[in-house]
């Protein structure tokens, strides 16, 4: 879970999984929406992967990336336990 709050503690990583919450996207169609280097994009994609917040598929010559909503709903829960 430590995970999961590092990865969501980064405004631009929080950015790219409201973009994959519209769409799968690659790591281009992602970079083409924030004004940072490729390297730059690839770190976040990286973080948000082993935080397992997105998932990925290999398509050809590319990856695309998807939202990963079972963690999130775990995420939910847990802050929901908080609460009691």
């Amino acid at each position: 879970m430590n995970e999961v709050f590092k990865a969501l503690n980064d405004p631009a990583r929080r950015e790219i999984l409201k973009l994959l919450q519209k769409k799968d996207m690659t790591a281009g169609d992602i970079a083409a929406q924030f004004n940072m280097t490729a390297p730059s994009v690839s770190h976040h994609l990286d973080k948000l992967k082993r935080a397992d917040l997105v998932t990925t598929v290999k398509q050809g010559q590319f990856i695309r990336y998807s939202i990963n909503t079972t963690i999130i709903d775990d995420l939910l829960q847990y802050v929901l336990t908080l609460k009691k």
